[in-house]
């Protein structure tokens, strides 16, 4: 009996083992492996199982980098899972990445190379990869600031600091932060201010200066509060004009029946 016992457990482990393993002259594809196991640890993903289903179907450069790109968007989506789950996102998350980048750059679409800088820079800073993180933000700034589109400007320079924090870095970041104040400022842009006060906060916090860590994080509430106020403002502005139109209809409706009835008695 034991020595049944012994047989069907290296049998089983035999075949787990086998069914992991791609042999040497494989045409399988090495993404196919770690896709089963992501399905595994999460059944339903109808998005994701519906792109790869079209590039499949896919036969034009442009149409595929773009559901590349898809596909490595949702498996960017990891922060929020386990560490084991997390680690087959990323994994994955590479892989499509760089199959768009390929294509992007065969294309020369900067648009989409810069998108996958920014996915490749989020992938090597959660791995603790700081020099492959700071090399792929770094390109995502430059294509930035040969289009001077700002607001990607500051989100780069943004994550770009935050890198630096982690290395400890402190005078760049501190540079890369001055940056993005400056225009913010000038491009009148509330909303990335308050977001670079706050990591200003956070770079006082790991500087331990935490008396200008709380005039930042208090900036950044203010901020935060001036633009839920406007928000609110512009959202009663909204309804009291939309109860003005409604009360203005009702009176129409009221004068048309009355003048409609006095033509009818009248007649």
């Amino acid at each position: 009996m034991k020595k049944l016992i012994l047989l069907i457990t290296i049998l089983f482990y035999g075949i787990k083992s086998f069914a992991f393993t791609l042999p040497a002259d494989s045409t399988v594809k090495q993404s196919q492996p770690i896709d089963s196991l992501v399905k595994q640890s999460q059944p339903v993903m109808p998005v994701l199982d519906g792109l790869l289903l079209q590039v499949q179907g896919a036969i034009t450069d442009s149409v595929r980098s773009g559901l590349y790109n898809q596909i490595a968007h949702e498996y960017l989506k990891y922060d929020s899972l386990s560490a084991k789950k997390r680690k087959l996102y990323q994994a994955q998350a590479l892989n499509y990445t760089y199959k768009a980048l390929h294509l992007y750059s065969r294309m020369h679409d900067t648009l989409g190379l810069r998108d996958c800088y920014n996915g490749l820079a989020k992938v090597y800073k959660s791995q603790k990869k700081y020099p492959q993180a700071k090399w792929f933000i770094l390109q995502s700034n430059s294509l930035s600031r040969a289009k001077k589109d700002v607001p990607n400007i500051m989100s780069s320079l943004i994550v770009l600091a935050n890198i630096k924090m982690e290395i400890e870095d402190y005078t760049l970041a501190m540079h890369d932060l001055d940056e993005v104040l400056k225009l913010s400022k000038a491009n009148h842009d509330p909303k990335a201010e308050s977001n670079v006060q706050e990591n200003y906060a956070m770079l006082y916090s790991h500087m331990q200066n935490y008396t200008k860590a709380t005039l930042a994080q208090k900036r950044h509430d203010f901020i935060e509060d001036s633009l839920l106020k406007k928000e609110e403002q512009a959202i009663a502005k909204t309804q009291d004009t939309l109860q003005t139109k409604k009360k203005f209809i009702q009176v129409s409706r009221k004068v048309y029946k009355s003048s409609s009835s006095k033509r009818i008695a009248s007649i």
